[in-house]
């Protein structure tokens, strides 16, 4: 059925993958990031240490960085229709059964293992491994216009969900978010396929080539690289593969660090609870055209520019939120708003085509798998560490000052790697002579 249903839709099926993807951005990254919100409850309800509880959210990372792997293999295997549904009911059951917490290690377990482990299929990393091949001229395009679900869903979940812990409690939250991101997401993704070769289709929704006919243009730079039959032992061997597990790494450690830690140091230096919550989700709703504008453009100028563009973004957000200790105005709460999602969720949007770019093929899964390990291992890093600091130092200044310099390691790391030496964007494929 879903078959005939991509023939008789043959350039909008591409889109309509993309639609999916969407909405299971919006909820499964949103319930994950919903660990921020429930944070501050959590630390006031049982008086566990901050490290403590932040570690839970760390954890969940660390148990998605040690997934990785085994879920780029099943992709490249069972597809993405397989792996995308256990995700969604590993999230699921953790938030179900998160509301019996009463001991560190319960938490750890559901908010952690279950939600933050499930969660690895569902968000940048799942999405990041079969998107790519539905688009070439697009690519950047389209998995931005993907990925922005997480702004959409973070404007109309983040806030529900604080309503839901201040009107019923979070035990009762949990139940709620859930319950209705099974019912939702379970019947849609269905209609995923893992590459348009599998239901007949070609990229970006192209009719088939003819043969005979006219060659199309390739966006090939470097066809010696390209012509490798890439698998996970060779691409390791590789220096381009550890500076993309460098950038990624030092990419989600200052991304998360800020993510998990900005709502409850907020309402410490002045701002309320609300301010604090309505700040978590407008740093999303800026990302949405952010997101977007950047892919658009990564498919003009290339995905290491953007990726550099996203790391300065984050730079700014880790500056201004320095600013704003002092000076707790609404001005330096808007910098680092527009800072944070304007520019630094630009990272997203181009995750997944960096390092496709580079090791494009039947192996992909394994080896993207495999760097989402150091990607992973960064964003649950930088909560744990962030939190760690606080507790010696009674201040975030370090943790801050510490994910500035990593923002300048990261953009040099994607640099240094340069997927466009081996294939250019659509804006950059040489005009064919002749």
């Amino acid at each position: 059925m879903i078959a005939a249903l991509a023939k008789r839709l043959p350039f909008f099926y591409g889109w309509v993958i993309v639609a999916v993807a969407f909405v299971t951005m919006a909820i499964g990254v949103n319930a994950r990031t919903s660990f921020s919100l429930l944070f501050a409850p959590i630390v006031t309800e049982f008086g566990w240490e901050r490290a403590t509880v932040a570690g839970a959210f760390s954890f969940g990372f660390l148990t998605s960085a040690l997934l990785s792997p085994m879920l780029g293999r099943l992709m490249d295997t069972k597809g993405p229709r397989f792996c995308i549904e256990i995700g969604i009911f590993l999230v699921g059951a953790g938030l179900l059964l998160a509301p019996l917490t009463s001991a560190p290690w319960h938490l750890y377990l559901t908010l952690g293992m279950l939600v933050g482990g499930g969660s690895v299929c569902l968000t940048f990393t799942g999405q990041s491994l079969y998107l790519p091949n539905w688009f070439l001229r697009r690519r950047g395009l389209a998995i931005s216009i993907a990925f922005s679900g997480v702004g959409v869903g973070s404007i109309l979940l983040l806030p529900a969900f604080q309503t839901w812990i201040e009107r019923y409690g979070w035990r009762t939250a949990c139940i709620i978010l859930g319950v209705g991101m099974v019912a939702i997401l379970a019947p849609l993704n269905l209609f995923v396929a893992r590459k348009p070769a599998d239901l007949g289709l070609e990229p970006d929704g192209d009719a088939a080539a003819i043969p005979g006919g006219p060659a199309k243009r390739s966006n090939v730079v470097d066809p010696q690289w390209t012509a490798i039959d890439w698998t996970l032992s060779r691409a390791l061997r590789t220096f381009r593969f550890w500076m993309l597990a460098l950038g990624y790494f030092t990419g989600l450690f200052t991304w998360y660090a800020v993510q998990v830690h900005q709502t409850k140091y907020l309402v410490e230096i002045g701002y309320s609870a609300k301010t604090a919550a309505w700040a978590l989700g407008a740093v999303s709703l800026a990302g949405i055209p952010g997101q977007i504008g950047l892919g658009w453009l990564s498919d003009r100028i290339g995905r290491e520019w953007v990726w550099s563009i996203g790391s300065f973004g984050f730079t700014l957000t880790y500056l201004a939120l320095i600013a704003m200790k002092s000076a707790p105005t609404p001005g330096w709460l808007y910098a680092m708003v527009i800072a944070q999602g304007l520019l630094g969720y630009g990272v997203t949007a181009v995750f997944g085509t960096v390092a496709f770019e580079i090791f494009e093929g039947r192996h992909y899964g394994s080896i993207f798998g495999s760097l989402s390990l150091a990607s992973l291992a960064g964003g649950a890093a930088g909560p744990f560490v962030a939190g760690a600091l606080y507790d010696r130092f009674n201040s975030y200044d370090q943790a801050f000052w510490l994910c500035i310099a990593l923002t300048f390691v990261s953009s040099a790391a994607i640099w240094l790697a340069r997927p466009g030496k081996v294939r250019a964007v659509a804006g950059r494929i040489p005009v064919a002579k002749g």
